[in-house]
């Protein structure tokens, strides 16, 4: 009879067998799981700090990371703000602002509880440059005023490609509004380049003091002393980015300082 097994009892239905809904739910919890774990896995994890100037991308020559490791130095022993420049090759598929954020946040940079943080950050791949201020600095460094930094300061260097001036100066403008609460002055800030080019109409002026001051005895006579303070001048930039000396390790910039994701971010 159909249904029943030779021995004459009733065959048992579906044993051994598993249900075709039980083998999709297990299929999809798979899926799901390795969707989640995916992700986490091709993440790089956030890199240590290594001081004030944290150059994992190689850019930064060495006159320039040792001055703004000196001016970071005198910065939070005068203020207690710490200013941190890092510098990644790529921030592999994330958000540079994000990161930048994420990074200030590992790091603490600050004393725990002033948050007197700023992280001067890029990534050169992405072409993207950040301040990311903490808490404590939001008020004297705010996000207008940080964006501005950028413009004037930062960008014409990095658009060159010259990483180093252009950072070195960003630490020197952000000292400067720093310093107000300070009571210290930072070095001067540089003007980029191209806005210290001499117009001709100015060059021509100059040449006809020059001559007008050696048709006389007195102008001769003063002639040295103008010339001299013409090069001063002139030079006063170079020798600003170089005279700092050294600063070793032992930077205490990082106490747990934490960031809400003030500042500004620009592409270069």
């Amino acid at each position: 009879m159909k249904g029943y097994s030779s021995t004459g009892g009733e065959r048992p239905r579906g044993r051994g067998r598993v249900p075709r809904t039980g083998i999709c739910a297990f299929l999809l919890a798979l899926l799901l799981s390795a969707a989640l774990i995916a992700p986490i896995r091709a993440e790089a994890p956030l890199p240590s700090p290594m001081g004030a100037v944290n150059d994992f991308a190689g850019v930064i020559p060495l006159p320039d990371r040792k001055a703004m490791e000196q001016l970071a130095a005198q910065v939070l022993a005068k203020t207690g703000a710490a200013i941190v420049v890092a510098t990644v090759v790529s921030t592999d598929g994330r958000d540079p602002d994000e990161y930048a954020n994420r990074l200030f946040e590992s790091w603490g940079i600050g004393k725990k509880g002033e948050d007197r943080g700023a992280l001067i950050f890029v990534a050169v791949k992405e072409r993207r440059v950040r301040i990311e201020t903490g808490y404590g600095l939001e008020g004297v460094l705010p996000d207008g005023l940080a964006g501005s930094v950028l413009d004037r300061y930062v960008l014409p260097y990095l658009r060159k490609g010259e990483y180093g001036p252009g950072l070195l100066n960003g630490m020197k403008a952000v000292a400067a509004v720093v310093a107000g609460d300070g009571g210290f002055a930072p070095p001067p800030v540089e003007r980029p380049r191209q806005e210290r080019k001499t117009s001709p109409f100015g060059f021509l002026f100059l040449i006809i003091v020059l001559i007008l001051l050696l048709g006389t005895r007195r102008g001769r006579a003063m002639l040295p002393y103008i010339l001299l303070m013409m090069l001063s001048g002139g030079m006063g930039g170079g020798s600003r980015r170089g005279g700092f000396g050294g600063f070793g390790g032992g930077f205490g910039g990082f106490g747990g300082g934490m960031s809400g994701g003030g500042g500004a971010g620009r592409s270069f």
